[in-house]
């Protein structure tokens, strides 16, 4: 390691030692670094001129002065089940890091061997998902949306079983924390009030620090509130991208409210309100139109577990701010994807119409918000072109027209703006199987690629035009599973 300016902490061991089993990693064979996020890494304090010197950390080979393994233990619903067997089944938080700026970074290798929380699982992870987390939490990042984050991620020669034999894959994951709703879950269901409360303890302390020193009670009330409030506009900022999540069980909800624990995700191509992208969830619980409920469902599962702490009546009226945060959030978000700065008591429907227009044409919804926010620089042309019946574009347009009679701000400026949150590049699914295809055959190219441009979703990047592209027939509607 080279100019590092941090400082090494596991704040993590503070709490009972129910909340993890100590575990060290297995090692991976022939280990590769496939890519490294020097940028990430400059933003945590550290900086390396060498990122083959991480390779062995990444295999699970080598453990640095401070680094002490530990598999986290939770619980949480799953598919509206409660599981009280979950945990990290291949992950192990290695340290905690403070950086000069005061950011805390946990650091978790995902892919590290088996743990006591593996039940029937090997512990690895695969190349394939390995692939796909890296790419959407920094596609994530460049949309301004809270998420985990990748530090870097190495291949291996090791054989893994899922449908078909694959290769393993290990990536180091950071954020700023770790725990899950399922961490409360767990402490209330299987530990106790006192353990309850030394967790909401801990997570006010390294998370929340504006409210330390309130009163117990407004201070458990207020972050409580804040925990809500912050999952209702991660999920408010999901539907304005189009972005599906899949699998929204308990165990995977942050509770700083940072998008986690990508599996089978997927940007909207057309317009679908009904999309189901994880090809397990037969009964589309976890649809994107059902993405906001069920952020509900869950922060009312965290507040069943802070019951034996808090009075009923706080957390009930906690879970009111849900709905609250949530409105005004995609009310905002979709405001600003409209152009519209002036507020009108007719820009609900018009929003909602927009949705129900967008779902029955199959409209592509990134190149749809795209092509408006060029509309006086480029003509209705590009918005027509989306569409086969172009009188339905046109009746909407005109609809568009007078309510932008309304505005005060020059088309330029409002095109600009809306240039700053409609992105013009997204993680489209067969842009992730294509880059994933050619890491399989070992060359890893094509995803440094197409992480450059993820970068920069809303710039225009004239030499990219091609990531831009609707899917082909074959890229559409793909399937993903839950395996990785």
């Amino acid at each position: 390691m080279t100019s590092n300016v941090f400082r090494v902490e596991h704040r993590y061991l503070e709490l009972p030692d129910s909340f993890y089993a100590r575990v060290k990693p297995s090692p991976l064979r022939e280990p590769k670094m496939v890519c490294f996020n020097h940028a990430l890494a400059d933003d945590m304090g550290f900086h390396t001129e060498n990122p083959e010197e991480w390779m062995q950390v990444g295999a699970g080979a080598e453990l640095l002065e401070g680094m002490d393994p530990v598999a986290m233990k939770y619980t949480g619903h799953q598919f509206g089940m409660y599981n009280p067997e979950l945990g990290d089944g291949r992950g192990l938080l290695l340290w905690e890091t403070v950086g000069a700026d005061g950011r805390r970074w946990d650091w978790h290798l995902k892919g590290a061997g088996m743990t006591p929380y593996s039940r029937f699982g090997d512990g690895r992870a695969v190349l394939r998902s390995t692939v796909r987390e890296y790419l959407c939490s920094e596609a994530m990042e460049g949309l301004g949306i809270p998420t985990t984050r990748a530090l870097f991620m190495i291949s291996a020669k090791d054989p893994v079983r899922r449908e078909s034999i694959e290769t393993a894959a290990a990536l180091l994951r950071v954020a700023q924390s770790h725990i899950r709703f399922g961490h409360f879950e767990f402490a209330a269901h299987h530990e106790g009030p006192e353990t309850v409360k030394t967790l909401i303890e801990h997570v006010i302390s390294l998370h929340f620090p504006h409210l330390i020193k309130l009163p117990e009670e407004e201070r458990h009330r207020r972050w409580f509130e804040e925990v809500v409030e912050r999952t209702a506009r991660l999920i408010a900022d999901w539907q304005a991208v189009g972005f599906c999540h899949g699998v929204m069980n308990s165990d995977n909800m942050s509770i700083i409210g940072d998008t986690f624990d990508y599996g089978p995700y997927a940007f909207l191509d057309d317009f679908d309100a009904g999309y189901i992208c994880n090809h397990t969830d037969q009964g589309g619980r976890y649809a994107y139109n059902r993405q906001p409920q069920v952020g509900f469902t869950n922060c009312q599962y965290l507040a069943n577990a802070l019951l034996p702490v808090m009075d009923e009546d706080t957390v009930r009226r906690g879970l009111r701010r849900y709905e609250i945060a949530y409105n005004a959030r995609f009310l905002q978000n979709m405001r600003d994807k409209l152009g519209l700065q002036q507020e009108h008591e007719s820009d609900l429907g018009l929003i909602m119409d927009t949705f129900s227009m967008l779902h029955e044409h199959h409209i592509d919804y990134t190149a749809f918000f795209r092509a408006l926010s060029n509309l006086h620089a480029h003509g209705n042309g590009p918005i027509r072109d989306l569409f086969v019946d172009r009188s339905v574009a046109d009746e909407w347009l005109r609809r568009y027209e007078e309510r932008l009679a309304l505005e005060i701000r020059a088309h330029g400026e409002r095109e600009t703006a809306m240039r700053s949150v409609n992105p013009k590049y997204i993680l489209r699914n067969y842009l992730a199987q294509q880059v994933i295809q050619e890491a399989q055959n070992g060359d890893y190219e094509p995803m440094k690629a197409l992480l450059k441009v993820l970068e920069r979703p809303f710039d225009e990047q004239p030499d990219n035009e091609q990531y831009a592209a609707p899917p082909p027939d074959w890229g559409k509607h793909l399937n993903i599973s839950c395996s990785s």
